[in-house]
């Protein structure tokens, strides 16, 4: 059944819901006027949409991710892409209280975010410079834990163990061809390995996707790791499901 017909872009790149049941999800759109940018909210499992808030015209380009934090009771909504649009922003679940966290840097412009007891995992998202994986703790101090061979939008947490995707896209920086999955323990958070890897299909990018390895969103009691890879070599479109030792 369709509940909401999505006018601005074809879709947004990710939803969370939080333990009271509501579900949100951002505009990601183009973009090239800096619009006006919409939250979505639903307090009813999706049934019926209304807009929880909206980040005024030439605030920001488009909203990447919005992530529960069940350690802080808040939301985490990640925005870019350029200059004081890319935020992380901490906000109640009625957001009356928004409240920038980072904001101006690409270190900023991120989209794959992992909340811990410890704090908040997050990878940049930049073409533009050398993409890293970051931890802001619970006191608000935020470090640089280990560097990423390109872009990053999709991350997880498997029992102990985090994990992060790159994507190969456009870029006279990150110029790796491989997809990448990085995973570190939660308990050793400065040791990040290059687990696996694919290479980029043949196929152009702007006509056949960037290469990419989606990983699932939300809370996983389990220790399997799902990974879906799209547009690379022997696995496009597949999704491969990975035994994570406890």
């Amino acid at each position: 059944r369709r509940t909401f017909s999505i006018v601005r872009g074809s879709r947004p790149l990710h939803i969370t819901a939080v333990p009271s049941g509501r579900v949100f999800w951002g505009e990601y759109f183009d973009n090239a006027t800096r619009d006006e940018v919409h939250i979505y909210g639903s307090a009813d499992g999706g049934m019926c949409w209304d807009v929880a808030y909206t980040f005024p015209q030439l605030a920001i380009r488009h909203v990447h991710n919005i992530v529960h934090d069940p350690w802080q009771d808040c939301l985490w909504v990640l925005t870019g892409d350029y200059g004081d649009e890319c935020r992380i922003i901490r906000a109640s679940y009625d957001f009356t209280n928004v409240e920038v966290i980072l904001q101006g840097k690409q270190q900023a412009r991120a989209v794959a975010a992992v909340p811990t007891e410890d704090g908040l995992y997050f990878t940049s998202d930049t073409p533009l410079e050398q993409n890293f994986i970051h931890r802001l703790d619970r006191g608000g101090t935020l470090s640089c834990l280990a560097p990423l061979s390109s872009s990053s939008i999709y991350g997880c947490k498997i029992g102990s163990h985090l994990f992060f995707s790159t994507m190969v896209e456009p870029s006279e920086v990150n110029r790796d061809c491989m997809v990448r999955i990085y995973a570190a323990q939660a308990n050793n958070p400065q040791r990040w390995e290059s687990l696996l890897s694919w290479r980029k299909d043949r196929w152009p990018m702007k006509f056949f996707q960037y290469g990419n390895a989606f990983l699932p969103d939300g809370v996983n009691p389990t220790q399997y790791l799902a990974v879906s890879t799209v547009a690379v070599e022997s696995d496009d479109m597949v999704t491969s499901i990975y035994w994570v030792n406890p």
